[in-house]
């Protein structure tokens, strides 16, 4: 030390030391209080950061399990609407919707009815389900033919053409028309 930095500490005592002593006392409440509040803001903003995307994702699938309840529930009113308007209420329904409109929509159309068979199968063990199958032989020229599919097609009855086979006709010989077509009822329940 240079004799002049020892005089000035020796004749400021008192000051150098008061100093010294808030020094020691700064770095101390630097070590102890600011840096582990500091490191503790540092981690809770992260913490807060990690919540507020945590949430933003939580809500993210709240918005899409509302969308999925939402539809499913869409979904069900529409089929119901489907199962009330659309399809026949049961197998007599059925039987009248076809029975009779399918052999006068092969007159109107100038097709000759041959002949009809009718099965009825279950659709699946969970669709509660009935199926009616429905084949038709008729003959007539190709213009009629088309006619009657066209007719078929535009109906207001829920008949659905699952296969059409068109047999090649001999000389003269009107066209031959087999098509299997469907329709769709729900079961009376069984009463127990």
């Amino acid at each position: 030390m240079t004799p002049l930095l020892r005089r000035v500490l020796v004749e400021n005592r008192t000051l150098t030391i008061a100093l010294s002593v808030a020094l020691v006392a700064n770095v101390l409440a630097y070590v102890l209080v600011v840096r582990p509040l500091a490191v503790k803001s540092t981690g809770a903003a992260d913490r807060a950061a990690a919540a507020a995307r945590t949430l933003q994702a939580a809500e993210r699938e709240m918005a899409q399990a509302d969308a999925l309840v939402k539809g499913k529930a869409r979904a069900d009113d529409e089929l119901a609407a489907f199962y009330r308007k659309v399809l026949p209420s049961d197998m007599t329904a059925a039987r009248r919707m076809t029975y009779a409109s399918l052999p006068a929509l092969a007159r109107r159309t100038g097709v000759r009815y041959e002949a009809r068979t009718t099965t009825v199968e279950p659709v699946g063990r969970a669709a509660n389900l009935e199926r009616m199958a429905i084949r038709m032989v008729l003959q007539g020229d190709y213009e009629n033919l088309r006619q009657f599919i066209y007719a078929l097609e535009v109906a207001p009855e829920f008949v659905i053409i699952d296969d059409v086979v068109l047999d090649e006709s001999q000389g003269d010989e009107a066209l031959r028309l087999t098509i299997d077509l469907s329709t769709y009822y729900r079961p009376v329940p069984h009463a127990s």
